[in-house]
């Protein structure tokens, strides 16, 4: 778990990159509908929890720096007996004055008229502009009449780019859970039917390890499937001779894990399978031994093209020069995406690659990111070699960047083809 007094920095840590006389709000998430009364589970922005670690919904931060000096105001539900009674407990006020590190806790139907005092005085107003709720229109009300206002999602997002060590250790649990999922998936793929028999085996995991919410939606993709990127019907059925790719991970404590493996059904790879797989993990290990801090990701996608391009003239799914085929971008109809991305309290975190004058970012120690090449076959191309037809093959990994070098975090997770075939 994460502190208070870690909250508390971050708070800190982001008022100085404030203006002098300005207000600054993040509203929390609100429940969303599903369909007529019942609801989304609910899971909090995830800025608001960044800067709070508060889990309840309708509740606002607020900090109001004026003359130098700043205070930080909460503000919360009241507690209400009977929507407690179908919902659950709130903290309340009391509660929160004593739990959060703050300067002031109202409730939250105190908002507006709080928000008309501190305005007083004030000559520029940040929030963040992915807010949606009824308090956000309110203020952004207030900003069409000011002079400077900014979205205070930008500092937040910013920051939210180095991992402190109370994140790192929140998302290798995340992995530890995920490893232990993957590894379920291939010791029963033999025995399962569906796609979703293994998707409830792999999701059955994440949740008796606490670990309530995915990462996000799991895609278990036998055969063709595989070369939707974001396949998420899991309805079809298996076949022995196909492959699974399943890229699937759970949040623990609101942080992600991001986890790929492409498994065969039946416990072996064909020849064709291996020759497509071999290429991809090559790929992916000499992408991980690339990165250490001052490295740009932009180099990690070049050099992932590149090798996957003369992996594919080498196979024969491509045929030409190299580099002509990699300048007519003829290699994106197989590898169409990039090579990672941020991972945090979002699986994409919501973080920048580009700094603010549009130059690329170097990592830098505490930055996690994932590791992805793939290969995508579709059944009806008929300008490959038929048997690599209906394959599609990505392997991730999430990788911590360290003071000189890096750390796979996921390191655990079996992925070469003797492996597999032995875990399976």
């Amino acid at each position: 778990m994460i502190e208070e007094i870690e909250y508390k920095k971050r708070r800190e840590t982001l008022v100085k990159k404030l203006k002098n006389n300005s207000l600054s709000v993040l509203f929390s998430a609100v429940q969303q509908i599903r369909s007529n009364d019942t609801e989304f589970v609910f899971r909090q922005n995830s800025n608001f929890y960044y800067m709070t670690g508060f889990r309840e919904d309708n509740c606002t931060l607020v900090f109001l720096k004026k003359k130098g000096k700043t205070k930080t105001i909460l503000f919360v539900q009241k507690k209400d007996k009977l929507k407690e009674l179908w919902t659950g407990k709130r903290l309340g006020v009391k509660e929160s004055k004593k739990r959060f590190l703050v300067d002031k806790v109202y409730a939250q139907e105190d908002f507006e008229t709080m928000l008309k005092q501190y305005m007083q005085g004030i000559t520029s107003i940040n929030y963040d502009f992915n807010s949606y709720t009824d308090k956000a229109k309110v203020l952004h009300a207030y900003a069409k009449d000011m002079l400077s206002y900014s979205n205070l999602a930008k500092p937040i997002e910013q920051m939210r780019l180095l991992k402190s060590p109370a994140e790192i250790a929140l998302i290798r649990k995340a992995i530890a859970i995920t490893k232990e999922a993957h590894h379920k998936a291939m010791q029963v793929s033999k025995e399962c039917r569906y796609e979703y028999e293994l998707q409830a085996e792999i999701e059955y995991v994440f949740k008796k390890n606490a670990a309530f919410s995915d990462a996000y939606t799991s895609i278990v993709a036998s055969g063709n499937n595989a070369n939707t990127l974001h396949y998420i019907e899991n309805d079809k059925p298996l076949h022995h001779g196909d492959l699974i790719l399943i890229d699937a991970g759970c949040e623990y404590n609101y942080y992600a894990s991001d986890i790929t493996r492409t498994i065969p059904v039946s416990g072996k790879f064909t020849q064709a399978q291996k020759e497509l797989y071999t290429m991809v993990l090559e790929v992916e290990l000499t992408i991980i031994k690339m990165i250490k801090p001052n490295i740009k990701r932009t180099q990690l996608q070049k050099k992932s093209e590149e090798l996957l391009c003369a992996g594919m003239v080498k196979l024969g799914i491509l045929k030409g020069d190299v580099q002509k085929l990699l300048k007519k971008q003829k290699h994106k109809k197989y590898y169409p995406h990039g090579i990672g991305h941020w991972m945090g309290i979002d699986v994409h975190d919501q973080a920048p690659y580009k700094d603010e004058n549009g130059k690329e970012l170097l990592l830098q120690s505490g930055m996690v990111m994932t590791i992805e090449p793939g290969i995508y076959i579709d059944k009806d191309d008929r300008s490959v070699p038929k048997k690599y037809r209906g394959i599609g093959i990505r392997i991730e990994d999430d990788i911590l960047v360290t003071d000189k070098s890096y750390e796979n975090l996921s390191q655990g997770i079996v992925k070469t083809i003797k492996e597999l075939e032995k875990h399976e």
